[in-house]
């Protein structure tokens, strides 16, 4: 395979983001903290979770209270998130991933979440097959927007930059890919709203799944 797509997972393939919310508020509680503002919290996704408790709780990333939040947030993710993942499948993502991997794409995903959390997401919304690479943040140095993820995703599918393209809701995926020289597809339907993604500079925006399948084709078979 010469041409590849990745994707962010979180808001772009999977309507997470409000349980995702819960799943913080939920890891705050367990540790007999008050909730965080919902919109602070999902102001917050795209974000490695070291980051964004470290954001939300007011102290460094290494604190300890950070890795005992982290340790209740994926005891939460497992019992609110999995179970329901299927149904929050964004429409027209298991028919269009079908349809480029029959087009003879690669496809992958590049994910703030740990490679582990991100794969059993995957697995449990029916789509894990559908990907030759699940990269998690805890698989490079420097996450989003670094370009490292993108750079390992391209390297170890052997394709080029001029032929892969990103798509994520939020500007760390739309950065990312322009760090890395990749062309990107926005999607309004996520975290970010269309005036942010505007400002990262997208090459493309999309509104809904078959908008971002209308988009890859037009890249991916122009190369």
């Amino acid at each position: 395979m010469s041409r590849a797509a990745i994707f962010d997972l979180d808001g772009t393939l999977i309507d997470s983001p409000r349980a995702i919310v819960e799943t913080f508020s939920a890891a705050f509680a367990a540790m007999g903290l008050r909730a965080r503002d919902a919109s602070a919290t999902r102001a917050t996704i795209g974000l490695p979770l070291e980051e964004a408790f470290s954001l939300l709780m007011g102290v460094p990333r290494h604190d300890a209270r950070v890795a005992e939040a982290i340790s209740w947030y994926q005891v939460s993710f497992r019992e609110v998130i999995l179970p329901k993942a299927r149904s929050m499948l964004f429409p027209g993502v298991t028919e269009g991933l079908q349809a480029l991997r029959d087009d003879g794409v690669a496809l992958a995903v590049a994910t703030s979440k740990f490679s582990a959390s991100a794969a059993a997401l995957l697995e449990a919304a029916g789509l894990r097959g559908q990907f030759d690479l699940v990269v998690g943040a805890d698989q490079v140095t420097r996450p989003k927007p670094d370009p490292e993820m993108g750079q390992l995703i391209m390297q170890t599918l052997g394709v080029p930059a001029g032929r892969a393209v990103m798509v994520g809701d939020t500007t760390h995926d739309v950065l990312m890919a322009r760090a890395a020289g990749m062309r990107s597809v926005a999607v309004t339907y996520g975290v970010h709203g269309v005036q942010e993604l505007t400002s990262s500079g997208p090459t493309w925006m999309a509104d809904t799944f078959e908008d971002v399948l209308t988009c890859l084709r037009a890249a991916l078979s122009s190369n």
